[in-house]
């Protein structure tokens, strides 16, 4: 099922039907607020969905019910509208951490895109092979110097891509930069580094092993290591994380259950990628942490890292909001899909 060429009105149709049957009249008075709609444009909408296998029908006549198809965490949303200031589809009020979002993370990717994905995917070790030594350690550097530069940069860092090759390559620091600045890219690439080091440590991850990660991006950094025992807030949203270190421990248990048990590679990073960001194990530097498991977890199946060069970190962040407010994976998963195919594109020719 490709949605990329639905109209937001038809995404918020799609959006309305939820889990819960809906007839014409109730639909109507779902979207009504954002987009009023006839009976006539409401028909043909409906028809495009179905046609493209988005939505089923029930009963006969005005007894007819509309069911989405699409499970609840890839439902479509329109992100803009739910960004909107006078927005009508954010809801305002405390949003606490959902325990059984857990129970609902299985099948993320469906078999289709999984058999899509596997298709276009290029194994690491047969660009090893294939590609002279010397060209596949530049690529490995490359990829360090961009995913260090632009997790940094998505973390507030103001070092530019070519400031951050040369301190990478050549340890010379950038005017004007703080040190902090300084070792936060620095602490990307050992930890990179380590990854690479013994790659296949990552095929099972442990909680201890994603300490270990967080420990190495923010040393030095003054950002305690270990599991918080106190409350954080984030910025932008109503989003309410878990504030006791057993129930963090708890939910971090739960997550790598979760990713050992999945089996594609891509599926994997993406639960690391949001879910050790909506369980905030740590007091800062929980988002860097989970984009390095990510790529960890790619490495050791094989798969190319991420490196997000062309990343938009408005939209990213956007993304992650969202899955904190609505449990929707949705556009995190677009994000995972399409940085997968740049890299396959842009690195590793030859």
């Amino acid at each position: 099922m490709d949605d990329s060429n639905l109209t937001p009105r038809q995404l918020a149709i799609l959006n309305s039907l939820g889990v819960v049957p809906k007839i014409r009249e109730d639909i109507v008075k779902a979207i009504g607020a954002v987009y009023p709609v006839s009976k006539a444009t409401l028909m043909r909408d409906l028809e495009v969905l179905i046609k493209l296998g988005f939505a089923l029908t029930q009963g006969k006549g005005k007894a007819t019910v509309y069911i989405s198809k699409i499970n609840k965490l890839n439902m479509p949303i329109d992100l803009e509208e739910y960004f909107r200031d006078s927005s009508k589809i954010r809801k305002t009020c405390p949003k606490p951490f959902n325990l059984e979002v857990f129970d609902h993370l299985d099948d993320i990717f469906t078999n289709l895109e999984i058999e899509d994905l596997k298709q276009q995917n290029i194994f690491l070790s047969s660009k090893r092979k294939t590609l002279d030594p010397s060209i596949f350690k530049k690529e490995i550097e490359r990829f360090t110097v961009e995913f260090a530069w632009k997790s940094s940069k998505i973390e507030g860092n103001t070092y530019s891509l070519l400031e951050t090759e040369v301190l990478i390559k050549q340890m010379k620091e950038a005017f004007g930069r703080t040190t902090h600045e300084t070792l936060m890219i620095l602490n990307h690439k050992k930890a990179i580094d380590y990854i690479l080091e013994k790659p296949d440590t990552f095929k099972i991850i442990s909680v201890e092993k994603i300490i270990s990660l967080h420990r190495i991006l923010t040393k030095d950094l003054e950002i305690a290591s270990g599991i918080r025992n106190t409350p954080v807030a984030i910025t932008g949203t109503d989003f309410i994380p878990l504030d006791k270190r057993a129930d963090i421990k708890r939910a971090l248990e739960r997550l790598v259950i979760l990713i050992n048990d999945t089996s594609f590679p891509l599926a994997k990073a993406l639960l690391s990628l949001v879910l050790i960001s909506y369980i905030q194990p740590f007091v800062d530097g929980n988002k860097r942490t989970s984009r390095t498991i990510s790529n960890a977890i790619l490495i050791a199946n094989d798969f190319y890292p991420l490196s997000y060069r062309n990343l938009d970190e408005v939209e990213y962040l956007k993304t992650i909001l969202l899955f904190y407010e609505t449990n929707n994976l949705y556009h995190l998963k677009r994000i995972i899909i399409n940085q997968f195919k740049f890299v396959l594109e842009n690195f590793f020719q030859g």
